[in-house]
């Protein structure tokens, strides 16, 4: 299996299906890291 290329690599792929694919997996990863990182804010009252 290959690695995950970085978020600035090309993409490697030369079918249309398959470079849609990669670049749906660089999104979902994207946007896991962000809300790794997102705070949670809660109503003290």
């Amino acid at each position: 299996m290959n690695r995950l290329k970085l978020f600035g690599e090309r993409i490697m792929s030369r079918d249309p299906d398959r470079q849609t694919a990669e670049i749906q997996i660089r999104i979902a990863i994207m946007n896991h890291c962000s809300a790794l990182g997102m705070a949670e804010i809660e109503a003290v009252a």
